[in-house]
């Protein structure tokens, strides 16, 4: 008997079913909308002739170009710091990962920005101090090196947690015995540490490629100044001048999205195929270098590195934001918190997107909740064949980048609802169903860790004793996997509140959010205010990371990513 049909004291005969269908109505009817829609515009044929424009073409070797480069930066930056926080005896290990963190936190609007701001002739930090280049020359981050140089900096700490999770798994008795044999930690890190953990240097880089290819932010801050596009700016710029063929050429853009990134996927699996990567022994951080006196040499460099990602452009970010006009000198004079009155108090669109992501963002949380906690109960003690499958249909919505997903909800939802005869094409929901899509694997990760360290014999019993689904889930799971869930929420909700890839193409008048107010800000010509709206955004996301430091302690592991 399937197992959805099972007796009302196991599982509900309807759990199953609704879960099924929740995931084939957000995440398999638009990805199948958007695969038909790429099908139909190649049997026209007008997909070859897209495909031939030379702006099209420059786009995609530009797509490929940035992204490649992205990722050689992200995995000499994050492999460089993967090994030094987790093999060798660093002091401030924990705010050194805090902080290396933040960089993918923070959108990727805001980090073109904040460097913007830190580069340049018209750079208010750069002015401060008297070093700013000379008036007239030219922004070195409008080119093609600068977005793949931000691409790295922004996806490093994907291949940190990436390469990290492998060398946690090293066997410290192989590499003591090596050490014992008088080998030195060059030779260890070359002969032992680094083929082992190829499996993680691998995977974070097509994780850093992946990412760079659906990047929106940084290539629309960077690129459209200087007229340089990738195939999500090309797809932005195409909806905007809205055409007779316009679903059709986005469709098709997005199927090019979408094979660039399984490409990468599948290079990544071809580069692991035939290999093994097994270990035996003991494993865990304790296989430690000390580094002696070297320690505060590289101690220094970490902190040189997190300076320029991080705090340089952050500062400049902070600059930006209290002087009254881009390129005015700061000074105590000249500062000011104007902007940020402005924002908070006079801008009705700030204020409208202050709104609009919170709202989005804490329905999205709490939505992905009652979700999570009921596919994951799906996931965990479910019997099905299709389990499996269902869990794959969850997955590929995250997997794939953003653009591509606000894609595919325009194609299904342009049309009114059938048998309604509504539509929500223009308004706040489809960004809502949007979100539910993309990011309901995010929220379920960590609920399913929960469940799986749950003792299954606790609910048994409760099952035994005559007490039904609801019961049992009120009164033992939910309790259980409070702080789990706790972290579900506010890691849906950090990533939500800042979206913008997804929302940029799904916005119209009013509905607005805090990503695409930044752009927008900025597109206008108000770096002052995209500078201040952007700090209290950073403020958010930091004020979201400690929450989730503080209930750390009760967490899966791997939830609270900076933690050793």
């Amino acid at each position: 008997m399937p197992h959805f049909l099972a007796k009302a004291n196991s599982q509900p005969r309807w759990l199953f079913p609704f879960v099924v269908t929740f995931v084939a109505c957000l995440c398999v009817l638009p990805l199948a909308r958007l695969v038909g829609a790429g099908i139909s515009s190649i049997l026209s044929g007008k997909a070859l002739a897209l495909v031939l424009e030379p702006s099209v073409w420059s786009a995609a070797v530009n797509t490929l170009t940035t992204s490649f480069f992205g990722m050689i930066a992200a995995v000499a930056i994050g492999g460089l710091f993967a090994l030094a926080l987790t093999l060798a005896d660093v002091r401030g290990k924990w705010l050194l990962s805090f902080l290396f963190m933040l960089p993918t936190m923070i959108p990727p609007q805001v980090q073109a920005l904040a460097w913007v701001g830190m580069s340049g002739p018209s750079s208010p930090l750069l002015k401060a101090l008297g070093i700013a280049p000379a008036m007239g020359s030219p922004q070195p981050l409008y080119s093609v090196g600068g977005i793949a140089l931000l691409y790295g900096v922004q996806h490093a700490p994907l291949v940190y947690l990436s390469l990290r999770a492998g060398l946690l798994a090293l066997p410290r008795d192989g590499i003591e015995a090596a050490k014992l044999a008088g080998a030195s930690p060059f030779r260890v890190l070359k002969d032992i540490i680094l083929p082992l953990s190829l499996p993680g240097i691998i995977a974070g880089a097509a994780i850093a490629f992946v990412s760079g290819v659906g990047n929106f932010g940084i290539p629309a801050i960077l690129g459209l100044p200087a007229q340089i596009y990738t195939l999500p700016t090309l797809i932005y710029s195409r909806l905007a001048s809205f055409g007779g063929n316009t679903f059709g050429d986005i469709a098709v853009l997005s199927a090019m999205i979408g094979l660039m990134a399984v490409a990468g996927l599948q290079i990544q699996e071809r580069a692991l195929r035939g290999r093994d990567y097994r270990v035996i022994g003991l494993s865990g951080a304790s296989a430690t270098f000390r580094l002696g006196r070297w320690r505060p040499a590289l101690e220094a460099f970490l902190w040189l590195l997190l300076f320029v990602m991080l705090i340089a452009p952050m500062a400049a970010l902070v600059s930006a934001s209290l002087v009254p006009a881009y390129g005015v000198v700061l000074s105590l004079k000249t500062a000011s918190f104007s902007a940020y009155e402005e924002i908070l108090f006079r801008q009705t669109v700030t204020r409208t997107a202050f709104g609009n992501s919170i709202f989005l963002a804490g329905t999205t949380a709490l939505g992905l909740l009652v979700i999570g906690v009921l596919a994951g109960y799906t996931l965990t003690r479910g019997k099905s064949r299709w389990t499996g499958l269902l869990a794959a249909m969850i997955e590929i919505p995250y997997a794939l980048p953003g653009i591509v997903i606000s894609v595919a909800f325009v194609l299904v939802f342009a049309a009114p609802l059938p048998f309604l005869g509504v539509t929500i094409y223009g308004t706040i929901w489809i960004i809502l169903a949007a979100y539910f899509a993309s990011f309901l694997a995010v929220g379920l990760k960590p609920v399913v860790s929960a469940l799986r360290q749950l003792d299954p014999a606790l609910e048994e019993a409760a099952r035994l004793s005559g007490a039904g689904f609801y019961r049992r889930l009120f009164d033992i799971i939910v309790p259980l996997i409070a702080p789990a869930a706790g972290a579900s929420v506010i890691l849906v909700f950090l990533i939500s509140c800042n979206e913008l890839t997804v929302s940029a193409l799904l916005w119209s008048a009013g509905t607005q959010t805090l990503g695409v107010a930044i752009y927008n800000l900025d597109d206008s010509g108000s770096y002052d205010l995209a500078s201040a709206l952007s700090v209290l955004v950073v403020l958010m996301v930091v004020v979201l990371m400690l929450l989730l430091e503080l209930m750390a302690a009760r967490l899966p592991k791997g939830v609270v990513p900076w933690r050793n």
